[in-house]
């Protein structure tokens, strides 16, 4: 028996929303539970739901935000400086790669492959990291590496543009508190800029939308973002990443299982 449409909303709402910022792929699980419920959304439901999840989390970050809001404070100029150019860099990138076109396809393959290797780059740093004093304080490398690892997840999908940005900034030797943090920071402006301008695209191609379904789906996701992100922030706390690792590696075999069951 088939699913009522707006219970797939509610169910796709919940997967984007709790897989966005954690570090695990939100393309590869909804290529799963799109495959499970025999339901392929929109490009445009994705990208508007994916901004109600950036939305959500800003209420987490409202001290740090303020401190970036002072501007005569110069940490504060250098912190946003920081954002700023990486957000440059990684719309330069961005819009290059659009450009060409040179993005692999969200199909199950490259999504697939992506994850396991993601998932073994999570167990690798964590493992060769452990032990060692890293730093609490944003470089200007990790700066560069972060917006670089924000494109490449934009060539690659399932890398996960959290996951990449993470291990990125953790291989500088910046500790995964603040990795996590800046990761979410920086991820804030880039998703919101990325999916204007998506949406900007799909518009202007004749793309239509259900917007009670998409603002049902939008609301859904925000809310298990804004829960999933908190959960997450504090969990890196006092856990590594290696159980994420793991996880990833599994995700993709499922999705290779899927791929040759077909």
């Amino acid at each position: 028996m088939a699913l009522p449409e707006w219970l797939i909303i509610v169910i796709l709402g919940i997967v984007e929303g709790a897989t966005e910022f954690i570090p695990v792929s939100s393309t590869g699980h909804l290529l799963i539970f799109q495959e499970w419920l025999g339901y392929r959304q929109s490009d445009l439901f994705n990208i508007v739901i994916q901004g109600g999840a950036v939305l959500a989390v800003l209420p987490l970050f409202k001290d740090r935000l303020r401190m970036m809001a002072d501007w005569r404070n110069p940490r504060s100029l250098d912190f946003n400086a920081k954002i700023f150019v990486g957000f440059v860099l990684t719309v330069i990138g961005g819009l290059t790669i659009d450009k060409l076109g040179v993005e692999l396809p969200e199909t199950t393959v490259p999504v697939a492959g992506a994850l396991i290797v993601g998932g073994i780059l999570f167990i690798v740093v964590e493992k060769k990291l452990q032990g060692r004093t890293l730093a609490d304080c944003i470089t200007w490398p990790v700066v560069f590496m972060v917006a670089f690892a924000q494109i490449l997840a934009a060539v690659f999908p399932g890398t996960s543009r959290s996951g990449a940005t993470i291990i990125f900034a953790m291989l500088c030797g910046l500790n995964r508190v603040v990795a996590t943090e800046f990761s979410f920071l920086i991820g804030i402006p880039t998703l919101l800029a990325a999916g204007a301008y998506k949406v900007l695209k799909a518009i202007n191609g004749g793309a239509t939308e259900n917007w009670g379904l998409l603002l049902l789906g939008t609301v859904v996701s925000a809310i298990v973002s804004f829960i999933a992100v908190k959960w997450l922030l504090r969990y890196v706390q006092s856990h590594t990443f290696i159980g994420f690792g793991i996880y990833r590696i599994l995700l993709g075999l499922v999705l290779v299982w899927m791929f040759f069951s077909h």
